[in-house]
């Protein structure tokens, strides 16, 4: 398909030399850099105990601060984690970081929560005895992405929620990241996963649609992270009559669509060229992809 040298991500942003002296959030302490260290007892070192969100700064604004922090808190009830602080504690936290960095706009910021540093280097949560620990990570960011995404469909699978539930933004992303693995290997960009019947869910990293006739389309939801550029880009078509479907799909509908593009906090909605070495559309950034970016840029603004 491409040449490993002409590999691209879906997180790819401009260079920029200040995120050399960015000063990140460590449990309450505001350090530099080189100074921002947990401890290799710590649970989501150790075992990827712990749970996160990905964040972006717009013009002073953090994109539907209180969906992140609500569905951080969400997961930290399921894998049983006390936070330890309230959700406008966290919020003030991301404030206070962002203040500390004077940050304005093009910025992405990572919030980890894990179990905390454990007393003996074994899996069970009550080793975890010193916790939970929490960092922010806010870096200046502008995504610059050269061309569309290509993808490879490969074998690993979002799978069933009693395994590990894919709506869990956990730190345990060994599948995913070996998915990805798989892409490179196959000489695309990311992976196409499938869910556990076979019909097309989601990438590694980002939810998935395609356009075909006018509609768009993603998958059920069933087995794929609840995205919440996914949820507002679903809302988006919903709100200006474009008809949108969550429905099962398999690789001929994929291969055939007119578009095909991903959505996530990082990139809002990026395009795809290549799917398996077919081509999707013309190839390059479709209308209806075009149309939800310029919807979506007026709901952040909003």
């Amino acid at each position: 398909m491409t040449d490993t040298a002409d590999h691209v991500t879906t997180h790819q942003a401009e260079d920029d030399a200040r995120n050399e002296q960015i000063l990140i959030w460590v449990n309450g302490r505001v350090v530099p850099k080189a100074q921002a260290m947990v401890s290799v007892y710590d649970s989501g070192f150790m075992l990827g105990d712990g749970v996160w969100e990905g964040i972006r700064l717009y013009d002073g604004t953090w994109a539907f601060l209180d969906e992140h922090i609500e569905r951080l808190f969400e997961a930290a009830k399921a894998i049983d984690l006390d936070i330890a602080l309230t959700p406008d504690q966290v919020k003030q936290a991301i404030f206070d970081t962002q203040e500390a960095n004077a940050m304005q706009t093009d910025a992405h910021a990572r919030l980890m929560v894990t179990r905390g540093v454990k007393h003996r280097p074994f899996q069970h949560p009550s080793l975890s005895r010193s916790g939970p620990t929490m960092v922010i990570i806010m870096e200046h960011s502008r995504p610059k992405i050269p061309r569309p995404i290509r993808l490879a469909t490969v074998p690993h699978m979002r799978g069933l929620p009693m395994t590990q539930d894919p709506k869990l933004n956990s730190h345990s992303k060994l599948n995913c990241i070996l998915a990805c693995i798989a892409a490179e290997k196959a000489g695309a960009d990311e992976a196409l996963m499938l869910d556990v019947h076979g019909f097309v869910n989601t990438t590694n990293a980002c939810n998935f649609f395609i356009v075909r006739k006018g509609e768009v389309w993603t998958s059920t939801g069933d087995y794929c992270m609840n995205g919440i550029t996914r949820g507002k880009v679903i809302r988006l078509c919903r709100d200006n009559g474009i008809p949108v479907f969550e429905r099962n799909f398999s690789l001929v509908d994929t291969y055939s669509a007119d578009e095909a593009f991903l959505t996530g906090t990082f990139g809002a909605q990026t395009p795809v060229s290549m799917i398996d070495g077919r081509v999707i559309g013309s190839g390059e950034m479709g209308p209806m992809t075009e149309r939800l970016r310029g919807l979506y840029k007026g709901l952040v603004a909003a």
